[in-house]
C-alpha cells in the first residue's frame, strides 16, 4: 500500500512539473512600447515580436502598442494598475526605465511592483552631430564644454535627467568638464524626433543610441563623434570611434529587456523567462542584432532581476553624485 501510495505521489508531482510548463499565452500578445514609434523601445517590440512570430513562439500575433508618456512612466503605471494579473502582456525597457525607477521619477512606484524577465542585447550610446558640424572628434566637443558649459546643446530621446542626458553628463564629467548642471540637454519624445532637430541644424549634437540612429548614420546625415563602448563596435559599424580610444573613459550599455505585471504566476513568469531565452539563442536574433548594431548581453529570470536592483543602486548614486537627485 505504502509504494503503491508513493507510485501515486511521484506520478502526482510529475503531472503537476509537466503542467507547470505547460502554461503559454491563449491568444494575442501585446508588447507595450513605452513610446511613440521609432524609439528604442519600440524596435524592442516589434522586432522581438516578430521574431515570437516567426519562430512560433507563441500561438497567435504579437500587437505592439505605443503609449508614449513620463519617459515610461505611463506605460509603467499602467501596467501596475491595470494589467497586474495579465500573462499575456510583455513591456520594453532599458536602462532608461532603471534610471527613471532610480531616481524615483515614477511616483509611488518602484522596481518591485513588476516582474524583471530578460535582457536580449545591449545598445551602446553614442554622441553624434549633423554631417555639417564643425566639430569632428569627441575632445572638440568636451573642449567647448570646458571653456562654456552652456555653449553646446544635446538632444535626446529621454526626459531630462534620464538616461541619454546622464551619459552626455557622465561623459562630460570624465573629460574634465566643470558645472555640469549648464549643459543644455533638451528631452523629445524619441531618438528620431532628437536627430532630427540635430540633423535640421536647431541643436548641436545628439544623445542616444546606435539602433535608433543607424539609419541616420548609413545616410551620412549623422557624423557619429563616438560610440560609448568598451571597444569598437563590428562590421558594418567598425568606423566608428570609441569614447574610450580619444582618451575619454567613458562605456554606456543600454540593454535592451521586458518587464511583465507583478501579478502573473510563477509558471506563466517562468514560461516568459525560457521564451527569451529561445529568442536570444536563435539565428534569427543575432541577425537582428547584428543589423542594428546590438552588443552580446543576456541576463534573465532571477540573474537579471539581481542585475536591475543593482544598476538602480548605481544609477541612484550617480544621481546624486551629480546633483539630479537629493
Amino acid at each position: 500500500m505504502g509504494r503503491a501510495l508513493g507510485w501515486l505521489a511521484a506520478a502526482t508531482l510529475a503531472i503537476g512539473a509537466s503542467s507547470a510548463l505547460a502554461f503559454q499565452p491563449s491568444g494575442k500578445v501585446d508588447c507595450i512600447a513605452p513610446s511613440d514609434p521609432g524609439g528604442g523601445w519600440d524596435f524592442t517590440c516589434r522586432s522581438v515580436g516578430r521574431l515570437l512570430e516567426q519562430l512560433d513562439l507563441v500561438p497567435a500575433s504579437v500587437q505592439t502598442t505605443n503609449m508614449a508618456g513620463a519617459g515610461g512612466g505611463v506605460a509603467y503605471a499602467h501596467t501596475v494598475s491595470k494589467r497586474r494579473d495579465d500573462d499575456q502582456l510583455i513591456v520594453a525597457a532599458s536602462t532608461a526605465t532603471t534610471t527613471r525607477l532610480a531616481q524615483k521619477q515614477f511616483p509611488g512606484m518602484s522596481a518591485d511592483m513588476v516582474r524583471w524577465a530578460a535582457a536580449l542585447g545591449a545598445d551602446y550610446g553614442i554622441i553624434a552631430v549633423g554631417k555639417d558640424s564643425p566639430y569632428d572628434s569627441l575632445p572638440e566637443l568636451m573642449d567647448a564644454l570646458k571653456k562654456k558649459p552652456g555653449s553646446v546643446s544635446f538632444a535626446g530621446g529621454s526626459a531630462t535627467g534620464g538616461w541619454d542626458h546622464l551619459k552626455v553628463l557622465q561623459t562630460a564629467q570624465k573629460a574634465g568638464v566643470d558645472q555640469l548642471r549648464k549643459i543644455k540637454y533638451l528631452s523629445y519624445n524619441n531618438g528620431g524626433e532628437a536627430i532630427t532637430q540635430v540633423i535640421g541644424g536647431h541643436i548641436d549634437a545628439f544623445t542616444g543610441d546606435i539602433s535608433e540612429s543607424k539609419g541616420f548614420i548609413d545616410s551620412g546625415d549623422l557624423k557619429v563623434l563616438a560610440v560609448l563602448a568598451d571597444q569598437r563596435l563590428p562590421a558594418p559599424l567598425d568606423n566608428l570611434p570609441t569614447a574610450k580610444e580619444q582618451g575619454i573613459d567613458e562605456v554606456a550599455p543600454n540593454w535592451r529587456g521586458f518587464y511583465l505585471p507583478k501579478g502573473i504566476s510563477d509558471e506563466a513568469y517562468q514560461w516568459w523567462v525560457n521564451t527569451f531565452d529561445k529568442v536570444y539563442a536563435s539565428d534569427e536574433w543575432k541577425k537582428v542584432m547584428k543589423q542594428n548594431g546590438l552588443m552580446p548581453f543576456h541576463k534573465s529570470g532571477k540573474a537579471f532581476d539581481e542585475y536591475v536592483r543593482q544598476q538602480i543602486n548605481d544609477l541612484q548614486q550617480l544621481s546624486k553624485e551629480i546633483g539630479l537627485v537629493q
